[in-house]
């Protein structure tokens, strides 16, 4: 008999393999998720994640459906052991990728709109509780053991992608091994749901306190996290006790009286990444790929962006519009990329963790003269970094590959909403200028079989084009026609995971801004 065959199979079900199953079904791949647990875990790990996380659960149709389970993050602010505060950032409104810059969220709920949207689509399996316990490659396949509740069975899948978390087996596979950035600490984590709706002042608090560094922070409607590193010389046994958790959580008047405690633990943190991330047909991604520090909120969020990276370049492979080589871009992308995240969230735990009260003074006088420098709010590094490297195009002389793809609200077609929404995703072409007869047979040939969508942007108010012109979409923000005169360009070519592949200065640039996909594409 003929063993069972998918386009991909997943290797966990968590949120980022659930985020890779829906991108990739979306676009008409088959796909087999192996969950060795039989039920959700139905408690929060991750607390918030950013707005372009946001920008990709929205590709992911799921944007209408998270209202019961995400809050607006609304404000962050550090304050030392005095009370003293050190930072205050407020987040209010959207952010460049046309959504918040944090959201709070409450991560079973999210997991389970998640699966909801997966088992709409067309070609997804889930087998639950079935483990993964051996992979064998082939030209053509990977042959997958899968241990079930039958007993073991071998399937085939043309790629396996691990999701399987910080103890990833797909990663240990691959071999090649971790880089450790030596950044752990010993935190005591408690889930609670306060009984009676309550403001909390600040709604996300981060206190600096060398005597004991610790978080308060929404974990979506109705629920809170508290949590309490452990300090040097501290017992972890009694540190991680349940009478413990209630003295601690006592310093913020949290008590079994107002709330229920939904679960307590002590995690350490790292900072690390995967040395290889792809071996031929077999590739991981999330946890598996990256671990880093909390204090961001970049865990999920870049597992998120490892997902849409993978899902439209697999498709293209898949389609034979692409070599097979362009699977390699992923980790030269992601990588590098993640390494800011990292970084990012070691530098804010770095702040946070110091036990020293020497230091720790240092730092506070340090902080608090630049919150006296400063007449608007305090930044931290953005979030938004672009790409160093891999499918960008790299013509000197221009600008802006590898940004970020801002998002605005546009019309078109009488029709007003986000860019996504309206444009829709994928590879877009925007131009400043009508390209009628600069594109030859071959250029629009290729643009097509990508789903790539043309548009022209002008000013909100414009009037409207002529007949047979490319269809026009009216810049409601005036995002775009700025962005196209920062960059010095006429149109601008983004790829489906939001990034600008490359800009063109004029428009005899653009045939050879496509030609330049199309050769990047078909070689890798």
């Amino acid at each position: 008999m003929a063993m069972p065959m998918t386009d991909v199979l997943i290797v966990g079900y968590g949120p980022v393999g659930e985020m890779l199953t829906i991108l990739l079904a979306q676009r008409g791949l088959t796909v087999t998720a192996v969950e060795r647990w039989a039920t959700p875990y139905n408690f929060p790990r991750a607390v918030s994640y950013d707005g372009e996380a946001s920008r990709i659960l929205a590709a992911a149709g799921v944007a209408d459906r998270l209202g019961p389970v995400v809050e607006s993050s609304g404000e962050y602010t550090f304050k030392n052991g005095f009370g003293r505060t050190l930072l205050h950032v407020k987040v209010t409104g959207d952010g460049p990728m046309g959504w918040p810059d944090s959201v709070s969220f409450y991560q079973p709920g999210l997991e389970a709109l998640l699966a909801e949207r997966g088992a709409e689509l067309p070609g997804v399996t889930v087998l639950r509780p079935y483990q993964v316990t051996g992979l064998a490659e082939h030209d053509d396949r990977v042959e997958v053991t899968v241990a079930g509740p039958d007993g073991e069975e071998v399937r085939a899948a043309r790629w396996v992608v691990g999701c399987d978390g910080a103890n990833s087996f797909v990663r240990e596979h691959l071999g090649g091994g971790v880089t450790d950035l030596d950044f752990t600490y010993d935190w005591l984590v408690c889930d609670v749901v306060p009984h009676e709706a309550r403001e909390f002042k600040p709604n996300n608090l981060q206190v600096c306190d060398p005597a004991r560094p610790r978080t308060a922070v929404s974990a979506g409607p109705g629920h809170r996290r508290w949590e309490f590193m452990r300090v040097p010389g501290e017992n972890r046994a009694e540190f991680e006790s349940v009478e413990s958790v209630w003295r601690l959580l006592g310093l913020f008047d949290i008590t079994p009286d107002n709330a229920t405690l939904e679960r307590y633990g002590v995690y350490t943190t790292q900072a690390c990444s995967a040395d290889r991330w792809r071996s031929g047909r077999i590739l991981i991604a999330g946890d598996a790929a990256h671990v880093m520090p909390p204090f961001m909120g970049q865990g999920m969020s870049s597992g998120f962006r490892d997902a849409l990276n993978l899902a439209w370049k697999l498709d293209l492979v898949h389609r034979g519009l692409a070599d097979d080589a362009l699977l390699d871009t992923y980790q030269e992308e992601r990588c590098a990329h993640v390494q800011h995240a990292i970084r990012m969230s070691m530098d804010s735990g770095t702040v946070i963790c110091e036990t020293d009260r020497a230091a720790a003074a240092g730092r506070d006088a340090a902080m608090l003269a630049e919150l006296r420098r400063r007449t608007a709010r305090p930044r931290t590094r953005s979030l938004l970094e672009p790409l160093a490297g891999g499918l960008l195009h790299d013509r000197a002389g221009e600008t802006g590959a590898g940004a970020p793809m801002p998002q605005g609200r546009v019309e078109v077609d009488d029709r007003a909403g986000r860019f996504d929404e309206v444009v829709g995703t994928g590879f877009v072409l925007l131009c400043a200028e009508d390209l009628d007869g600069l594109l030859d047979a071959d250029a629009r040939e290729f643009l097509a079989s990508l789903g790539t969508r043309v548009v022209r942007v002008v000013p909100a108010g414009a009037p409207a084009p002529g007949p047979g012109a490319a269809p026009t979409a009216y810049d409601l923000d005036d995002v775009y026609l700025p962005l196209l005169k920062r960059y010095d360009a006429v149109a601008v070519l983004v790829r489906p995971d939001f990034y600008v592949f490359g800009t063109a200065a004029d428009p005899a640039g653009v045939p050879a801004l496509v030609e330049d996909l199309r050769r990047q594409v078909r070689r890798g």
